[in-house]
């Protein structure tokens, strides 16, 4: 019995729990190119929307789970029509990722992750292991929900709803 107890505590202490309110330095230098092709640092892009909520939606045109997911994300912008809609893509290819916007009309403001899922500082920082994946932060740029995995989950709609 004393086994078994050791392991479960051995098991929760080493679950990553942590729900961090900022990003880290490193994700936020994390290169992301736009539609036009330019580069910004990830903090450019949200010191541009400083001030409104952002959803961040990390996804790829690949993903037969985030496309799935687009008529909840299209149904919360018509709830929210003044949060920022943030995609991030993962697609390795810019062609792909440029197409996969224009044909499951996708609105919102776009950018690429090059270094896609599994590579790069903001992929690590969230820990991501699967897409789509889902992040809400607030006017100041503080992290309200780190973790959502589906659309529809209610967490994203409480943390639109949560005052500042």
């Amino acid at each position: 019995m004393k086994k078994i107890l050791l392991i479960l505590v051995v098991i929760i202490s080493s679950c990553n729990l942590e729900k961090p309110t900022e990003f880290s330095n490193l994700a936020l230098e994390e290169v992301v190119f736009d539609l036009k092709g330019s580069q910004k640092t990830f903090k450019s892009v949200l010191d541009k929307y400083k001030g409104k909520k952002i959803v961040i939606d990390v996804w790829a045109s690949w993903c037969s789970d985030c496309l799935k997911g687009l008529p909840s994300v299209k149904n919360l912008q018509k709830e929210y029509p003044d949060v920022v809609f943030l995609f991030l893509s993962v697609d390795k290819s810019q062609t792909a990722w440029k197409n996969g916007i224009r044909r499951f009309q996708i609105n919102g403001e776009h950018y690429n992750l090059p270094k896609g899922m599994k590579n790069g500082d903001f992929v690590d920082f969230i820990n991501l292991s699967w897409i789509p994946r889902y992040l809400v932060v607030d006017e100041k740029g503080e992290i309200l929900l780190f973790n959502a995995t589906r659309a529809s989950d209610r967490a994203i709609v409480d943390a639109l709803n949560k005052a500042i």
